[in-house]
């Protein structure tokens, strides 16, 4: 999962080496924050937020294919 998000946030930004996807494990759920350089947070989350919205449904959806519980952060 953490490289799935790491390469759909790496295309939407201008800078993919600010990219930075951590995993941590918090009982049954997984939980990815993904930080992107300062000035490409709109370019992650987007118009009212259907960027991030479509990277979590992917990430969910993917998810569900192994029974798995994925939560996607996105932090500054």
């Amino acid at each position: 999962m953490k490289e799935l998000v790491e390469v759909i946030a790496k295309a939407l930004v201008d800078n993919p080496e600010g990219v930075v996807v951590t995993e941590k494990q918090e009982g049954r759920t997984t939980v990815l924050e993904v930080r992107v350089a300062d000035g490409e947070m709109g370019k992650v989350i987007g118009k009212q937020g259907r960027i991030a919205k479509a990277i979590r449904s992917v990430v969910k959806a993917a998810a569900a294919k192994d029974d798995k519980r994925v939560v996607v952060d996105i932090i500054q």
